[in-house]
């Protein structure tokens, strides 16, 4: 199967280089043992550091999405990609060989129309922390919904459904979750969260808020409304990292 790879990233310089590292190594290891076959596309949110810079001398095809916006900036990855399936990973964030090729496989076997995976931190946190996580990974295993860090879909229900909503500042990964899956109902196809190799993605975000902050505002994404709101969706938009809000 024929496939993109989707990195949507703002000043992310400090990650973008070993994630899209293992990246590539996951990649080209898929390569070696199946018949997928992928790009690399980085979209460039509107960066201040050296996140393009960094991609493209690492390979990857870097595009450009001057609104800073995270739906925006996946859809903007999503215009250019050639592949029939889109696998959308975020720049703090890393997945093997294995869980790229399992969504894969089960894109290409017809019954999936796309889904998600389990999560996992990229170094210890607190018992609260851990606790949270396992929370969403519960939901996320119940309702079916893909976390915004890894998501995969066929490329036809993605067009077919209107990609992510450019409405929200958040919790976009929701809407398309759901959308997917009533396409997928009318073609007889699932929506999967994968569970054998979870994705691990940075927990950074720990350190900057407290853990009901965090639990408060991933809880917004199921307030109607809520997510159409920049200003109520502070902690996606915020770069304590550069001293600044992403505007």
């Amino acid at each position: 199967m024929r496939y993109s790879l989707i990195i949507p990233a703002w000043n992310e310089a400090a990650f973008i280089g070993e994630t899209l590292q293992k990246v590539i190594l996951a990649m080209q290891a898929l390569e070696q043992i199946s018949e997928h076959r992928g790009e690399l596309i980085v979209v460039d949110n509107n960066s201040s550091d050296d996140t393009a810079l960094i991609a493209q001398e690492l390979g990857a095809r870097v595009v450009f999405e001057p609104i800073n916006q995270i739906a925006r900036a996946r859809n903007r990855g999503a215009s250019v990609a050639s592949g029939d399936a889109l696998v959308f990973l975020d720049a703090d964030t890393t997945c093997s060989e294995r869980l790229l090729q399992q969504a894969l496989d089960c894109l290409a076997g017809g019954k999936v129309v796309g889904g998600g995976s389990l999560i996992a931190p990229d170094k210890p946190v607190t018992a609260s922390a851990m606790r949270g996580l396992r929370f969403w990974n519960g939901l996320s295993q119940k309702a079916r919904l893909a976390a915004g860090c890894f998501l995969f879909c066929r490329r036809d229900a993605f067009d077919a459904v209107g990609g992510f909503s450019n409405r929200v500042y958040a919790g976009e990964e929701i809407f398309l979750s759901r959308a997917l899956k009533r396409w997928g109902r009318n073609a007889a196809m699932r929506f999967e969260i994968l569970t054998t190799d979870p994705v691990i993605t940075s927990v950074r975000k720990l350190d900057w808020y407290s853990t009901p902050q965090l639990i408060r505002q991933t809880l917004l994404v199921l307030i109607p409304g809520a997510v159409f709101s920049r200003r109520l969706c502070g902690t996606w938009y915020d770069d304590k990292e550069h001293g600044r809000e992403h505007s």
